[in-house]
């Protein structure tokens, strides 16, 4: 019997679920896992930064922030040719999502805007689901990007609603909300997911999953981010994240959101190979790849390391479907 897909779960029963004992987390996890999912298929994304640094916001995670005083390279919108390129190397070498990325608060309707239609255009072309995450968009915004032939929009929540003042000041939570309203009325598919060792409590962590599981549907790809400490920024001295941590939030993510891709990403590259295979085994069948310089501007494993891994735990990358299970 299959786990029915609810939108009504209460904030103590995600609670209850997340502080199971850890081996019965991970085994109910993996249940839930394999009645959505196959065990063995790990999707495989690449993420591209087109446009870095120079950011207005005051994410405190974040060193693309203009007022933060970090190694990170301010970068105007890459050539389109570079972009398609880099999506054909992705494609060449397994990954069969391209994720385009803009250090930008919001999306304005310029000759940028225009360009970053192009890029869409292109990668759709290769046969590719394509991403992008741009910042705040209107609806229009998002209707031009759907009929680019955008598949998905990254716009992550990153923490709960109480906490989020805490984490950035320059916008409010009900923006992350809108933008992903925004994306959903244009037909595009959602990614949306958070980011774990901002300082926030386990509570903040379950409103956090509570808010993606009772939306009328679930993000069809939740992301879960370690934070990546980056030098310069607020929170570079914060803790590394705890391995069973991450794989609390996979797992309760997992089962609150059964037909969803949930992605392991940033803070992999402090992961061992061991650690990872927990966060697959406890429903993660996501990750970025790509070279090994950077997750957008922090650390991650390259291909040639991920498919080593792959061939170990006995994973193979899974197959371009560009059809997304209703959520």
């Amino acid at each position: 019997m299959t786990s029915a897909i609810r939108h009504d779960w209460t904030k103590t029963e995600i609670q209850e679920i997340y502080d199971l004992p850890l081996m019965e987390l991970i085994y109910k996890a993996a249940t839930v896992h394999r009645e959505y999912h196959k065990a063995d298929e790990v999707q495989v994304c690449t993420l591209l930064s087109i446009k870095t640094g120079g950011c207005p916001e005051d994410c405190s995670y974040c060193g693309q922030a203009a007022r933060y005083h970090t190694d990170i390279k301010v970068q105007a919108l890459l050539p389109t040719e570079t972009v398609i390129a880099h999506a054909q190397k992705a494609k060449e070498t397994g990954s069969t999502r391209f994720c385009m990325a803009a250090a930008w608060r919001e999306v304005r309707d310029n000759r940028d805007f225009d360009r970053v239609i192009d890029m869409v255009k292109g990668v759709n072309e290769l046969g590719m689901e394509v991403c992008c995450t741009l910042g705040m968009l209107t609806e229009e915004q998002a209707q031009r990007l759907q009929e680019a032939g955008l598949y998905a929009y990254n716009h992550n929540l990153d923490t709960s609603e109480d906490y989020y003042k805490e984490i950035i000041s320059t916008r409010k939570f009900d923006n992350r909300i809108n933008t992903i309203n925004n994306v959903r009325k244009a037909g595009i598919t959602v990614c949306s997911g958070g980011i774990i060792g901002l300082g926030e409590t386990h509570a903040d962590r379950m409103a956090m999953l509570l808010t993606l599981a009772t939306m009328p549907k679930h993000p069809e790809s939740v992301p879960v981010n370690a934070l990546a400490r980056v030098k310069g920024t607020p929170l570079e001295n914060n803790p590394k994240v705890d391995i069973w941590e991450m794989v609390r939030m996979i797992a309760t993510a997992r089962i609150v959101m059964p037909a969803s891709v949930v992605r392991l990403s940033a803070g992999r590259i402090e992961m061992t190979e061991a650690e990872q295979a927990w966060c697959f085994m406890a429903g993660a069948n996501s990750i970025f790849t790509g070279e090994r310089q950077t997750l957008l501007v922090t650390p991650n494993p390259g291909v040639s390391e991920d498919m080593q891994m792959f061939e170990n735990l006995g994973l193979k990358p899974m197959e371009n479907k560009k059809t997304v299970s209703s959520c």
